[in-house]
């Protein structure tokens, strides 16, 4: 019996352990970062869509409370399309900023740790470069 236990709590620190690593890693956590500020991100461009170019759209446009009472009347049904269209407008604006943010902005940043990457670093010397070197440096020392 003292074995199954030992064995059951050597199984439960190994998993720890695996679980660890696996969320400690830098991937998770920059992933993780990534969730919270796309979050933050959204709401912010919710906002710029609902609060400011929907209701401009709403003054161009004919409809008792702008784009949210536009609503189309089926059999007493009310289909209310203009709360569809206002999500749709959201999601183009949200896929153009990231767009705009992914491909344009990080975009650059890749492309110029790249170019960065692919600089050629001094080659290491060869035996007889290391050679040439020392005796020079003896010949200095001499006079």
């Amino acid at each position: 019996m003292k074995d199954v236990a030992s064995g059951a709590l050597k199984h439960g620190r190994g998993l720890m352990d695996e679980f660890r690593a696996f969320a400690l890693k830098g991937n998770a956590v920059e992933l993780a970062v990534a969730v919270v500020i796309g979050g933050a991100f959204g709401k912010i461009v919710d906002s710029l869509v609902k609060d400011l170019i929907m209701p401009a759209v709403a003054l161009i446009l004919p409809g008792d409370q702008g784009y949210v009472g536009w609503k189309l009347v089926v059999n007493e049904q009310e289909i209310p399309y203009g709360l569809f269209l206002g999500e749709v407008v959201n999601f183009l604006i949200v896929s153009l900023a990231l767009f705009f943010f992914t491909v344009k902005f990080l975009g650059f940043i890749l492309r110029a740790k790249k170019v960065e990457e692919a600089a050629p670093a001094d080659p290491e010397p060869t035996k007889e470069e290391l050679l040439l070197t020392e005796i020079r440096d003896l010949l200095k020392a001499r006079g």
